[in-house]
């Protein structure tokens, strides 16, 4: 598992052979989320991820604890992952979602 800062995030949004997953609930992410995200909560992946064999998944949860968590068991699984230290608490990029008047959480 390899971790990245989160002012390296817009690198990898839209980028092919990566695939973005933000672990927070579902309330959280329709708050604000990091554009083209897959939302996740709770790494309860499912079938969610066939076809995405052989892409990298660039976690990230409110903090950093839980995808680092989550990070550590999909790699057990075969899965190359990098998660955002900090996660979205430390990310100030250009590729934020708000929903529509949000303003502070």
């Amino acid at each position: 598992m390899e971790t990245i800062p989160a002012k390296e995030l817009d690198w990898y949004v839209g980028r092919p052979g990566f695939l973005i997953i933000d672990l927070r609930t579902i309330e959280e992410y329709d708050w604000m989320h990091i554009r083209g995200a897959l939302n996740v909560p709770d790494g309860e992946f499912g079938s969610l991820l066939e076809g995405h064999r052989g892409s990298v998944l660039i976690l990230y949860c409110d903090r950093g604890s839980r995808s680092m968590s989550i990070a550590r068991s999909l790699e057990t699984q075969g899965w190359k992952t990098k998660t955002v230290v900090g996660g979205i608490h430390a990310y100030r990029g250009g590729n934020m979602v708000r929903r529509s008047g949000a303003g502070s959480h």
